[in-house]
């Protein structure tokens, strides 16, 4: 493993479990193994590696399955499970971001840069969704918009509980539960 990944490995983790106002360059440069001067040779500042870190090291956003394969609820079931674990381990990079202003500026314009952002979950669910209504799996009148902001939003809140209140894993069936009055909206 190369400096730069120890030192992004290293990063992710002071600052999942710190923060970025609380965390500092040589705390990470002590978690990689490596001094601060090397540090600076791969990075400029903090908030360089926190950009490559949200980046880098963010957990794999939940991708949608298929329209046609497996059953709608069990694709939905799926996609809610991954996205409540996404929200968790990724809400302390969120609010970081949220906390200083210029890294939010820098994350959205890297982000956009790549065609990334918080919107592309639900778009993606959206279209996911709507390609299931041309399908006839999905009621043809179904909001499919409404229906993946619902979902998305409402796993975004359950993430932000557990990380909150520092609760752990989510409960077995939390993920179908979310998911079973969002299909009585689209008539699965």
């Amino acid at each position: 493993m190369s400096t730069r990944e120890r030192i992004l490995d290293a990063a992710a983790e002071v600052l999942r479990a710190q923060g970025v106002a609380q965390t500092t360059t040589k705390q990470i440069a002590r978690a990689a193994g490596c001094s601060e001067a090397l540090l600076y040779k791969h990075f400029h500042d903090k908030e360089e590696i926190l950009l490559h870190v949200l980046r880098e090291r963010m957990p794999a956003f939940p991708t949608t399955a298929a329209p046609g394969e497996g059953t709608v609820a069990e694709n939905l079931t799926a996609t809610a499970h991954q996205a409540l674990r996404f929200y968790r381990d990724a809400f302390p990079m969120f609010a970081s971001l949220l906390a200083q202003p210029t890294l939010m500026t820098a994350a959205r314009e890297s982000l956009a840069k790549y065609g990334a952002g918080p919107q592309l979950p639900i778009a993606q669910l959206a279209d996911y969704l709507r390609a299931e209504q041309r399908l006839g799996r999905v009621r043809a009148g179904a909001d499919a918009e409404a229906a993946a902001a619902l979902l998305m939003g409402a796993c975004f809140q359950q993430g932000f509980l557990r990380y909150f209140q520092q609760d752990g894993d989510f409960a077995p069936g939390a993920a179908a539960d979310l998911v079973a009055g969002l299909l009585l909206l689209l008539n699965c």
